[in-house]
């Protein structure tokens, strides 16, 4: 099999994990969402430094570790990146266990446009005429749902913001995925172990005070924080990135195919078409990307 193919597989299965997610969150909405990150935060970390050691890539962590104790704008952009991500998480977990799945659909739909104005904003990229078209419309489908909802749909923009934030805070520190989760756990997990120790002082955990399936549930958000992200990076190594970012759009579809079909949450004709919009918009936006691409390779060997 072709290092292309096996990029797209890894792509294809770590999108659809991701979507998916709400399956698993569901499962723990009997548990205080800040503990369910809490939780997240500690396993994730365990589990990730247990596959650096599996993988033997101890060296190379200590390596990225020694690079950022001696470059200290990189740490503070790692750990601002290690503090949005959490939020990210939270926001997420306390939208699935509070029947909001369809908008975290929403926010993780905005968030590609959205990363694409940062990257115009913040790092001087430029957008072509059918780029800003889309960018324009998909702000039209989100007036849209505002106005339908009476109110700003807070949840999916902060959800949009933040993991926007996380990517251009990301941008210029290049790390390994596994080694890149074990040092952003490491740099959370002492205010996560300090506020799991407030909660067991005051008996307030959830873990090991409920069930054994809730606590097997709780340290195995770890395995499933880290595969997906062990597997997108081996996509992003292996095919380009606007094939990736087209796969990208398997997450928030499956998580809207969840939150209508099984967790029956109200979708009207407006929401419908509001959607309807934000995807045209997508679908725009990525052909002008496949197109523009196309163009600059056809350039580049001739």
């Amino acid at each position: 099999m072709s290092n292309e193919k096996k990029g797209v597989l890894a792509a294809f299965f770590a999108y659809m994990i991701w979507g998916v997610f709400p399956l698993y969150w569901k499962l723990l909405e009997h548990v205080p969402s800040m503990e369910i990150l809490l939780s997240r935060v500690i396993w994730s970390f365990v589990f990730t430094v247990l596959a650096v050691s599996i993988f033997r890539m101890r060296k190379e962590l200590l390596a990225d570790l020694k690079y950022l104790w001696f470059h200290q704008k990189h740490f503070w952009q790692l750990a601002g990146a290690s503090f949005v991500i959490s939020m990210n998480w939270y926001l997420y977990i306390w939208a699935v266990t509070h029947d909001h799945v369809i908008e975290t659909s929403l926010g993780y739909y905005i968030n590609p446009l959205l990363s694409v104005i940062f990257g115009v904003i913040f790092f001087k990229e430029s957008l072509n005429r059918m780029q800003w078209i889309a960018t324009v419309i998909a702000f039209i489908g989100v007036l849209i749902l505002t106005i339908n909802y009476g109110s700003v749909p807070w949840v999916a923009l902060l959800i949009a913001i933040s993991f926007a934030i996380y990517g251009v805070l990301k941008k210029k520190i290049t790390l390994d995925a596994t080694r890149g989760l074990a040092i952003e756990t490491l740099l959370i997990l002492p205010f996560a172990l300090g506020y799991y120790a407030y909660l067991f002082t005051t008996h307030q955990a959830s873990f090991l005070h409920i069930d054994v399936k809730t606590d097997i549930l709780m340290i195995l958000s770890g395995i499933v924080t880290a595969v997906p992200l062990i597997l997108f990076a081996k996509g992003a190594q292996n095919i380009p990135l606007y094939l990736l970012g087209f796969i990208q759009y398997m997450t928030p579809t499956i998580v809207l195919i969840l939150g209508v079909m099984l967790y029956k949450e109200p979708f009207s004709q407006v929401e419908l078409m509001a959607f309807s919009i934000i995807w045209a918009a997508l679908l725009l936006f990525s052909g002008s990307k496949i197109i523009e691409t196309r163009k600059a390779h056809h350039k580049s060997i001739s």
